[in-house]
């Protein structure tokens, strides 16, 4: 009997909560039917469920196996950002059933089916995966929210765009994981419209290894700025009949060295640009050895003036080579304590004074700091001011200072480097820029990131980690003659590039 009236009571609750018409319970079997009837209806609902899970559960399993599957074929002839779309379980799975052993990151994952890929299309082995990436479907990379660097090459990479850092809720945060490289770079990036349009000339692309410095690599980067191209960037020649002369400078880093062993000679260049004066930094030549170079050094220029360290031999020098014959010649700066080390050679020419200069370098742990920004910078500055009281003056050589923030690829990691100190460069504005002398490279590219110096340590000079470090400053007065002002990257002997000026007369 309870029994029956616990099942009555779960018969009521049951008609209430569901609907169900109401029924007298006054009897024993009324109550008994009712309660059969649920039973086997709860019964055949479970069932049917059971049944129908039943049937679901392997065709649902089938599904995932061939759309795995699928996924797995679509990845053998998918393009590299498909791969970039990809999970790192099935990367795996699909190395795995291509047979390529390989472990690590995404990134190794994604390279090495991409060269596998890449073996098959060509038949060849040794292409680098990057190659077949366009610079929009490679992984994006943030350092510290503050840029976007698109890697494009596995030795230099190019600056895209520089975004703002954006605060964002956990929300998008957790749905970014799900979106796809390209996503990212679609939504994400902003292509800045300065980025130099990629060129093929004589066969050779902007962004080759042979043409390094076409890459801007800097390390904090303003949008408008954009990589040295001289190949692109440099003005038209004049006419024949225009009056003009070219001047080149170079430090060689050792004279006798550059013409021993290092591949290209001063001949090659003064064939290579036909200028009309070349200036010299860096010889390390000593007296007895100048009468035997420069008589075999360069071809109808007939004009050389040399001056030489005698404080410590085969150190420094300068000197200016021209088949254009001076009106003066002078060396040094006319006091003793600078002129020891054969830093400086002014000629003097018809419209101009022209001055070669090696700057003291500040030194390891900055030892000449004070006398290169306390002596010899406000010395040369005012020697220079005084020739300027005659005739304009150019002054041209390596200046041992990385003057701006776009001149140098690390700015941040080199405050305290020789070059780039904030005294050094304070010094440079104030006794040569403030002086009223015109930096002719930067006022013709404002923007423009290019270096004339590559240290040989760290494959600097491939990877375009370099410094501007050396210029042609002229006088105001005649700054709107010059032509054009430019650097000859690809001319590696030494540790500095030439560097080159049209003046019109």
């Amino acid at each position: 009997m309870p029994l029956l009236l616990r099942g009555a009571s779960l018969l009521r609750l049951c008609q209430c909560t569901s609907g169900l018409s109401s029924v007298k319970f006054s009897s024993r079997v009324t109550v008994l039917v009712n309660l059969n009837a649920m039973r086997d209806g709860m019964r055949a609902t479970y069932s049917r469920r059971a049944e129908v899970k039943k049937d679901e559960q392997p065709l649902t399993e089938k599904e995932d196996a061939a759309e795995s599957d699928l996924e797995m074929e679509r990845g053998r002839s998918s393009s590299p950002s498909q791969l970039q779309s990809m999970t790192v379980k099935e990367l795996r799975e699909l190395t795995r059933r291509r047979g390529i052993s390989v472990k690590g990151t995404k990134k190794d994952l994604v390279s090495a089916l991409m060269n596998s890929m890449a073996v098959e299309a060509n038949g060849e082995e040794g292409k680098s995966s990057v190659e077949l990436v366009s610079p929009l479907e490679v992984p994006l990379k943030r350092k510290g929210g503050a840029s976007v660097v698109v890697e494009q090459k596995l030795e230099s990479s190019e600056i895209i765009s520089e975004t703002p850092n954006k605060k964002r809720s956990r929300t998008k945060q957790k749905s970014s994981k799900n979106t796809t490289c390209q996503e990212i770079s679609v939504t994400n990036v902003k292509l800045s419209k300065t980025v130099v349009q990629k060129e093929t000339v004589d066969g050779l692309s902007p962004d080759d290894d042979s043409e390094p410095w076409t890459i801007l690599v800097h390390k904090k980067p303003e949008a408008s700025w954009i990589p040295y191209n001289p190949r692109t960037m440099r003005p038209p020649p004049l006419s024949k009949d225009t009056r003009a002369l070219k001047i080149m400078s170079w430090n060689v880093n050792g004279l006798k060295a550059l013409l021993k062993s290092r591949g290209f000679s001063v001949q090659q260049l003064a064939q290579r640009e036909d200028f009309d004066v070349l200036c010299l930094q860096e010889t390390k030549m000593q007296e007895k050895d100048i009468e035997v170079i420069k008589d075999t050094l360069l071809d109808g220029y007939t004009n050389s003036f040399w001056t030489c360290s005698v404080s410590k031999l085969g150190y420094s020098g300068t000197a200016i080579i021209s088949r254009v014959k001076p009106l003066s010649i002078k060396y040094g700066l006319g006091i003793p304590d600078h002129d020891t080390e054969g830093r400086v050679v002014t000629v003097e020419f018809d419209d101009f004074y022209l001055l070669t200069a090696y700057v003291p370098n500040s030194g390891d742990g900055l030892k000449r700091l004070t006398y290169r920004v306390t002596e010899w910078d406000p010395s040369l500055g005012n020697y220079m001011k005084e020739l300027e009281k005659s005739k304009p003056v150019i002054l041209t050589g390596d200046l041992n200072c990385a003057h701006q923030e776009i001149d140098i690829h690390d700015p941040a990691g080199n405050r305290r480097s020789a070059g780039f100190t904030n005294e050094e460069r304070e010094s440079f504005g104030t006794n040569f820029l403030s002086k009223g002398f015109v930096d002719t490279f930067r006022k013709q590219h404002p923007n423009v990131v290019a270096y004339s110096y590559w240290g040989y340590r760290h494959n600097a000079r491939k990877t375009n980690k370099g410094w501007r470090l050396d210029y042609f400053l002229v006088s105001e007065s005649i700054a709107e003659k010059v032509h054009d002002s430019y650097i000859l990257p690809d001319i590696s002997a030494s540790d500095h590039s030439p560097l080159g000026l049209v003046l019109k007369l």
